[in-house]
């Protein structure tokens, strides 16, 4: 079955098309056979391609919205320059679709119908900078291929809806939660849930046996409590900006803080929201920038305060979230790093695990330089009592995976 599995952002197009069945998901045996990138719908598309293993290729076109920038990939991908196995629409089996936000109605992966539709839009006023963008996926995708395909939605919140209510209720009036659901809801989920399943494969656990702390770092981030392979506890709270610190999110943040920014300086809700969002994070600490691998070369080569700092901040409050769950866990197995700046950069890795031996966490420095770009593996030193590990992400797998298993009836497994 080859699944196109789409990710919209708010200008942005990600796909993948994936060859997978029942079979494929037991034997692991999965293959990618093309993913791409449409940047700036809306204006001059940027378009990255690559098929397989092959070079990427870079082109332009203009793209008014997301349906247009999906009709785009649907003609490529059955034209001989996309060189894979998909000569027509009629080979492409399914479609999966990522959207962020489920709420408390969809807690696992669903074929796409009328209801399913509408409860994606009930959710619109939890994820407004996600939920929308996804929503304009699934229409486009319905428009251009027909009632035929199936489609399916894969949710971030899907994983964490395994938490217990004294991990996701918030200490506010409980009529809050009972009225409108104010609570902890969790994001990245298809990560966290990726990496403990790949955990298990390569140490040959089972899920009741996996207690682990699963690191999600990179323009984003979360960390994940997961015991007995079932999410505990996570940082992201009703909307991705709790938690961390991000790229240009501002992460864990005293709620008197936007009164105050409202009183003092004038600013409007729209106005503080959008600086929690899109300004704070590593961005707004060092003033410079939100990548982690710039704000790395800053401190290295100029030795810029700000950068150190922000660096410096961002891996204190992933240490904190590790003490925090090592106790509501009563231990742990392993930690596991995952997302851009966990798979990379093993700096940041060396400095949120260092001076942590008391616990049990202590890094061979050897393994921590070499496993990186997209490489897995044990980073721990040898008879640490918790180990370390680093395993790229795959998300998009996780959503062919569900979408085949969706579409054949066959039960949602974590």
């Amino acid at each position: 079955m080859n699944v196109l599995v789409l990710n919209c952002g708010s200008s942005s197009l990600r796909f993948q098309v994936i060859a997978t069945d029942l079979a494929a998901i037991e034997h692991d045996a999965d293959r990618r056979l093309v993913h791409g990138l449409v940047e700036r719908i809306g204006s001059e598309a940027l378009i990255t391609l690559r098929a397989g293993d092959g070079p990427p290729v870079r082109e332009t076109a203009p793209m008014r919205d997301h349906r247009a920038a999906l009709d785009w990939v649907l003609r490529w991908l059955v034209s001989p320059d996309s060189q894979v196995p998909v000569t027509s629409l009629a080979d492409l089996h399914a479609i999966g679709h990522r959207v962020v936000h489920g709420g408390e109605t969809l807690r696992h992966s669903a074929l796409i119908d009328d209801a399913v539709l509408e409860q994606i839009e009930d959710c619109v006023p939890l994820a407004p900078l996600h939920n929308p963008a996804n929503l304009r996926g699934i229409r486009a995708a319905r428009e251009l291929v027909g009632p035929g395909v199936p489609q399916v939605a894969v949710f971030d919140t899907s994983f964490h809806s395994t938490m217990p209510p004294e991990s996701f209720l918030y200490a506010i009036p409980y009529p809050l939660y009972v009225r409108h659901r104010v609570r902890r809801y969790g994001f990245h989920g298809t990560s966290h849930r990726y990496v403990a399943w790949r955990y298990r494969h390569l140490t040959g656990r089972s899920a009741e046996d996996t207690n682990i702390i699963t690191l999600h770092l990179g323009n984003g981030c979360s960390a994940c409590a997961i015991k007995g392979g079932e999410a505990l506890d996570t940082s992201m709270g009703m909307t991705p900006m709790e938690g961390l610190v991000m790229g240009t999110r501002a992460g864990d943040l005293d709620a008197s803080v936007a009164l105050f920014l409202h009183h003092t300086e004038g600013m409007s809700f729209e106005e503080i929201d959008a600086m929690l969002n899109k300004q704070s994070g590593l961005l707004g600490l060092s003033g410079l920038t939100n990548d982690m691998r710039d704000l790395l070369a800053e401190e290295r080569e100029h030795q810029d305060r700000r950068a150190r700092l922000a660096i410096d901040i961002f891996c204190l409050r992933v240490r904190k979230y590790i003490g925090a769950y090592l106790a509501r866990m009563n231990g742990a197995d392993a930690i596991v790093f995952t997302g851009g700046i966990g798979e990379h950069a093993a700096e940041v890795r060396r400095r949120i695990t260092a001076d942590m031996d008391f616990l049990g966490i202590a890094l061979d420095p050897e393994a921590n330089a070499r496993i990186v770009g997209g490489v897995e593996g044990s980073i721990g030193a040898a008879g640490s009592r918790i180990q370390t590990w680093v395993i790229p992400t795959n998300e998009e797998l996780v959503i062919a995976r569900d979408t085949v298993r969706c579409v054949e009836g066959v039960a949602q497994r974590w």
